[in-house]
């Protein structure tokens, strides 16, 4: 499950043992050994199928596995997984066989199969590192697969050709990218990939900023031969780039290379010598932003497989650095892109996933320690995603690689964008009888440092954007209303949400009513159910500090003069005791109680909770009486029964 290009820094194989039994046979483990996939690929498979007799069922299954090597090479997933169970049919003794199933399994997002797979084979190799990590990987992925980010990924369609393309990489407004299409340099197709040589195309804006097609660099950095995957300077005149070492007796590699950009045109490469060790591939560059660092990929003793290493660019001999095991594993890791000093994007097989290669975000923590997570679905799938490139460090937007849904294995450039999060308080603010309150200001104050202001509209609304995990300070107030505040905390989940908020704002000139004060019956105690309005008048006592208010209580039309007078007083004075004994000075309350000489008039909000009645009646005593149905006359009542609070004066000073 690795991406084999040769562009894309070829695995290397060691001398092969060629065999005697045949000449064909022999003709397709040189071509394997040189890297050469594509042509292996072909020449196993008319071996395979000339294989026919009883006596050729082991000799099948050694073609199997080999062929299934060579389509693995090339990340063709189903076609390396069926020669895998073939070679397994036929006995080949080589237990990787099982092991690479798994991986196939993996990278088709089989995940259930693939954890069988892993568990088999395991079972005869226990300490299998690289069989560990892949069940890891497979379970993670069965786990996380229904769980995508809010990443929008789409198929850049205009970059993209017949062939693979991918490996896109920002110079300033410029996209580059390598490209094996129809009309690169050259007309010879490669052995490895059966694709033509890859070459540097980039693609520029319009004059209206949309994406024009590509078009090859221009300059000397194209030949017959195979460049691509590039990186550059922080002024963007220096490219660093990959190029094929091919030689008809050595092993297929690859290497860094430099170019100058003069007149908009790139010079001819020249070898950026990293170390005496020439049997080694180095390529997949990847320039610091500061300019200090040559990040790169080698196959290089180091962790296992393919690894990340940084270089300091202007001392080189005695800086070359491998990054350790937080990043690379035993598997391979490739591709390091460097949004920042400290934040690495790399693609790898090794730490859990989808399957195949996956991008990863690494964040360098203070103390030199790799914080390594996985980019998640939708920029990771079951096949190989690698090569990512930022538009801009600001914001999360760019575009990467992937072979997804090619069962050829060819790569193409996908764009991704994460958009902003959309979390919005919208509310109302009303009066205590839910009249609408236009041209209130309400201001909200984050714990991020965040402040806004706005204004209420005609029907008392209004909206502010958020950010995820703030906790939120609001506070409304109008002309002719005392202030209000509303505290709240938005999630934290990475979703897009929707808050509602009601500001009732008290009226300084007209009484307001306290909802939900309740008493024993015939008594004046207030009951547990009442705190939370109690609590609620508090706060709005302390939010306005310079005001004075009378507490009132009303009762029905049942009882004498004196009794209600009395009873109501006593309600209105336990209202006032609580509020004393809650901190509330007490010089600025007073309490009466009006009994029922005070009927209630029926405004909208009472109207909408009780349509019997219209907006504006007044429920006297006559009124109530006059009502035909008794449980019209209990709702008359109902409303009557209320406690409110006036507000006395605006200029209380405690001092």
């Amino acid at each position: 499950m690795r991406k084999f290009y040769i562009i894309a820094l070829l695995s290397l194989l060691s001398a092969a043992c060629f065999s005697c039994r045949g000449p064909k046979l022999a003709a397709a483990d040189e071509q394997m050994a040189r890297g050469e996939y594509f042509d292996a690929s072909k020449t196993y498979r008319k071996i395979y199928n000339k294989l026919t007799k009883k006596e050729d069922r082991a000799l099948r299954g050694e073609v199997a596995f080999k062929m299934a090597e060579a389509h693995r090479k090339l990340s063709q997933w189903a076609r390396a997984g069926a020669a895998y169970q073939n070679a397994i049919r036929y006995g080949y003794p080589d237990s990787t066989a099982q092991l690479n199933l798994a991986r196939m399994l993996h990278a088709e997002g089989k995940y259930k199969d693939a954890v069988r797979s892993y568990e088999e084979y395991l079972m005869r190799c226990p300490s299998s590192a690289e069989a560990v990590l892949g069940l890891e990987g497979a379970r993670w992925a069965a786990a996380n697969k229904q769980n995508p980010t809010r990443y929008i990924v789409k198929n850049a369609k205009l970059f993209n050709s017949r062939r693979s393309d991918f490996a896109p990489m920002f110079n300033g407004d410029i996209l580059y990218l390598t490209t094996t299409n129809e009309k690169v340099t050259g007309d010879n197709r490669s052995e490895i990939t059966g694709q033509k040589k890859s070459d540097i195309w980039m693609a520029r804006k319009n004059e209206q900023g949309a994406w024009m097609r590509p078009e090859p660099v221009e300059g000397e950095l194209n030949s017959e031969m195979d460049e691509g995957i590039v990186s550059f300077s922080p002024d963007g005149n220096t490219m660093y780039l990959t190029k094929a070492r091919r030689s008809p007796t050595a092993n297929t590699g690859v290497e860094l290379f430099t170019s100058p950009r003069s007149d908009a045109k790139w010079g001819a490469p020249t070898k950026f010598e990293i170390s005496a060790d020439t049997i080694s591939s180095y390529g997949h560059p990847a320039v610091s932003p500061s300019g200090e660092y040559l990040y790169f990929t080698s196959d290089m003793p180091g962790e296992g497989g393919k690894d990340i290493w940084r270089v300091n660019i202007k001392e080189r001999a005695g800086s070359l650095e491998n990054l350790g095991p937080q990043i690379n594993t035993p598997g391979d890791e490739v591709f390091p892109y460097m949004l920042t000093d400290s934040i690495m994007y790399f693609a790898s097989d090794g730490h859990p996933g989808f399957g195949g290669l996956d991008i990863f975000q690494a964040t360098l923590l203070p103390g030199g320690r790799w914080e390594v997570v996985n980019m998640g679905s939708p920029i990771n799938s079951p096949a190989d995603d690698f090569g990512i490139t930022f538009a801009r460090s600001s914001h999360p937007e760019g575009f990467f690689s992937s072979n997804r849904g090619d069962g050829r294995g060819y790569d193409h450039i996908y764009s991704f964008e994460l958009p902003d999060l959309r979390i919005t308080i919208n509310g109302w603010v009303t009066d205590h009888d839910e009249e609408p309150i236009p041209g209130a200001v309400v201001r909200i104050v984050g714990n991020d440092g965040s402040m806004q202001r706005t204004a209420s509209g005609a029907q008392g609304e209004f909206s502010f954007a958020l950010q995820r995990g703030v906790r939120y300070v609001m506070m409304a107030g109008g002309k002719g209303y005392l202030n209000a505040r509303q505290e709240f905390t938005t999630d934290t989940a990475e979703a897009d949400a929707d808050y509602e908020i009601e500001f009732m704002l008290a009226s300084i000139s007209k009484p307001n009513i306290v909802e939900n004060i309740f008493y024993d019956f015939d008594k004046a105690t207030l009951r547990p159910e009442s705190k939370e309005s109690l609590d609620q008048l508090v706060q709005m006592l302390r939010d306005n500090p310079n005001i004075t208010i009378e507490m009132t209580s009303h009762t029905d039309r049942i009882g004498t003069e004196d009794y209600n007078i009395d009873l109501s007083k006593r309600r209105a004075k336990a209202v006032v005791d609580y509020l004393i004994e809650a901190g509330i000075a007490p010089d600025r309350l007073q309490f009466h109680g009006f009994g029922k000489s005070r009927p209630k008039t029926v405004t909208r909000r009472d109207a909408t909770l009780y349509p019997q009645f219209k907006e504006g009646d007044i429920l006297t005593e006559d009124y109530i009486l006059a009502l035909p149905d008794e449980t019209d006359r209990d709702a008359a009542d109902q409303i009557n029964r209320r406690t409110e609070f006036n507000v006395l004066s605006v200029d209380y000073n405690m001092y």
